[in-house]
């Protein structure tokens, strides 16, 4: 059973993950993602939110499967197997109006964006990069392909003092947009138009479609 490597700290997709049967091993990258933006719009120019995501999600991937590679103790759980592993990365972000929307800075940033997001409707972008480094014994392509989802959010007219609060929680602070719904911030969220697991930060539907790419059922990773 092909074991997949999950390179993000995420705790909300590894519990999604754990929900949906799949006991993935984590690795966090350390990839510079303001360089690896910086460095893409140098060649490509503008990009738009769709396509941000979607890159960090690729560097964060081919770094872990570098990692893999070179056997490095520092970013390799101890209990990975050789030559059966799948790497998954993921980045999400918060498009509102055009712009894109991290992590706040901080609890000041965290109320400012929430009393602008409050009443309205965003994009939650979530993209993810799958690189197959199973070897040939294993049934290993060399695989390496990704997708985005994207689903609207609409923000529930808050009011100052529940955005003090949940600020207050520090949940916000911790993940793009600075909103949960499958945490405190669900109450704040009036409804949602796509996929929820992608605002949560891993679109299990689009996970099924890369595994399939690289020959792989969804239900090969279960328990």
């Amino acid at each position: 059973m092909p074991t997949l490597l999950l390179a993000s700290a995420s705790p909300a997709r590894r519990a999604l993950l754990t929900a949906a049967g799949i006991d993935a091993l984590v690795s966090v990258s350390g990839v510079d993602e303001s360089a690896v933006l910086a460095q893409a719009q140098e060649r490509l120019g503008a990009l738009e939110p769709e396509d941000c995501v979607l890159l960090l999600a690729q560097a964060k991937a081919e770094a872990i499967a570098a990692a893999l590679d070179e056997a490095d103790p520092a970013l390799v759980p101890a209990d990975t197997p050789d030559g059966d592993v799948l790497v998954l990365g993921c980045d999400s972000m918060l498009e509102l109006d055009g712009a894109v929307v991290g992590k706040p800075a901080d609890a000041e940033d965290a109320r400012r964006r929430w009393r602008s997001m409050r009443g309205r409707t965003g994009v939650l972008h979530t993209g993810h990069w799958l690189v197959d480094a199973r070897d040939d014994a294993h049934g290993g392509g060399g695989g390496t392909l990704g997708a985005t989802s994207s689903t609207r959010v609409h923000f529930a007219d808050v009011t100052d003092a529940e955005i003090d609060a949940y600020v207050a929680s520090g949940e916000p602070l911790a993940v793009a947009g600075a909103f949960t719904i499958d945490g405190l911030g669900g109450p704040f969220i009036d409804g949602i138009d796509g996929d929820p697991h992608t605002v949560v930060g891993l679109s299990l539907p689009a996970l099924r479609e890369l595994l399939r790419s690289v020959g792989v059922g969804i239900t090969e990773l279960w328990r």
